[in-house]
């Protein structure tokens, strides 16, 4: 870095200058004047550009860019819009918001990329974006699945000291009923949007219980949940388990504390599960990564400039047998993870091939509230591996097979996959 010196000028110091008066005032005035008039200069400049080229000027943090409208919004296409809407006003049978149809324009500038991964976020979608990935919201606090088939919702997690735990929800419930609406009638996720809510209000719930035949009403007060995404569990032998549902912003906190418990305990080898774990935040999955490697690349991206960012970790990690769970639904993060394990030969991958998502979304907020989320970077394991739409092959290939009963709860003991890691980790540990 460059170092500045320091030094005194030999030359008189001069005068203090004499103006006449009213001169400040009118200085000050004309520097004024000509930012005003520069400020015109540069926006009618920039409209005249905009118009002219059909591009538009994005100014960023580093720099400012040119970025081509191609003329998308131009007349034509207003007027084919204008004509749309008269067609709508003078047959369509029903009601309609004019907020709904500036949001589907707004869907559909994006959805016209031919990304899954690139969309536009209402703001209230915005939100519900924001509580995924940070982890906490205001709800019940019970983790919910549904059959694509039947539509039917059913209560797979029960998280501790949340409202649904106090209220007694039990896993297996099957949730017939969220206020007035039937369950069965919409996607699960719009579901859950009527299950959360503003914290101290109530949420009325018809519930079924196969265990005892019955069907249960209850009110549960929504309050402020913070989700685990994080388990873990000292098997027999010293095998540590931690089940990874999500990298979110306090996922590596957690990852942190389960290690450390566990080594507490005399975990003496290491399964991770990441089966089924969309990804999340890339931050969080670098820093479980720093605990667990040694010191490298974890993973790199690359943006459209050529712009490249390395993750790393430092000399601390983990020196255990390390077993890790993955699957064709384990994706983004996840990868990240998986990836970096098998590159660094630290430890294997049990089960099927992972879903194959090697690229990065930056989400950008937006002034009224909304945002969108473009592809931004491809990434690329530490040997350079640019795994999208191929995935990462496991070292020991284990199609699911679970032989437990299907009117019970999951249990361990009958996933064929992590008995087959706590296997592998046993000859491991006593070799």
């Amino acid at each position: 870095m460059e170092q500045l010196s320091e030094y005194k000028a030999e030359t008189p110091k001069p005068e203090k200058p004499k103006y006449r008066s009213g001169f400040a005032p009118g200085f000050l005035m004309g520097i004024l004047s000509g930012i005003l008039v520069f400020a015109v200069i540069l926006v009618t400049a920039g409209k005249i550009y905009m118009s002219k080229t059909g591009s538009y000027l994005i100014i960023g943090p580093d720099n400012i860019r040119t970025a081509s409208g191609d003329e998308i919004l131009n007349e034509e296409t207003i007027d084919k819009i204008d004509k749309l809407m008269a067609y709508v006003d003078l047959y369509y049978n029903d009601e309609y918001e004019k907020e709904d149809i500036r949001d589907a324009l707004y869907k559909g500038t994006l959805s016209g990329l031919g990304d899954p991964y690139s969309t536009y976020y209402t703001e209230d979608e915005y939100k519900d974006l924001k509580i995924s990935t940070q982890g906490n919201y205001y709800g019940i606090g019970a983790g919910l699945t549904q059959n694509s088939k039947t539509m039917e919702v059913t209560v797979s997690k029960v998280y501790d000291e949340t409202p649904a735990q106090k209220a007694g929800i039990l896993e297996g419930d099957q949730i017939l009923k969220v206020d007035q609406y039937q369950a069965t009638n919409m996607e699960l996720s719009e579901l859950v949007k009527k299950i959360r809510g503003e914290e101290g209000t109530e949420v009325h719930l018809t519930i079924y219980r196969a265990s005892a035949h019955k069907t249960i009403e209850m009110d549960v007060e929504r309050k402020n949940v913070d989700i685990p995404s994080v388990e873990n569990e000292l098997l027999e032998n010293g095998i540590g388990y931690i089940l990874i549902s999500e990298f979110q912003s306090n996922t590596a906190d957690q990852f942190h504390q389960a290690l450390e418990k566990l080594q507490s305990q005399g975990m003496k080898a290491l399964i991770v599960d990441v089966r089924s774990n969309p990804g999340g935040v890339i931050t969080s999955v670098v820093s479980i990564l720093d605990e667990i490697l040694p010191e490298g690349t974890v993973v790199y991206t690359e943006d459209k400039y050529g712009k490249r960012q390395t993750y790393t970790s430092d000399a601390g990690c983990i020196r255990l047998p390390l077993a890790v769970l993955v699957n064709g639904n384990s994706a983004s993060a996840s990868e990240i993870f998986a990836g970096a394990v098998k590159d660094y030969e630290y430890g294997t991958l049990i089960g099927t091939k992972t879903y194959g998502k090697g690229i990065v979304q930056t989400v950008f907020p937006l002034e009224d509230g909304s945002a969108l989320k473009l592809t931004t970077a491809k990434y690329y394991t530490p040997k350079g591996n640019y795994i999208h739409k191929t995935g990462i092959e496991p070292d020991i290939q284990l199609e699911y097979d679970y032989s437990g009963p299907e009117d019970e709860p999951y249990s361990m003991e009958y996933d064929n996959q992590l008995q087959k890691a706590v296997s592998f980790l046993e000859r491991e540990i006593f070799k």
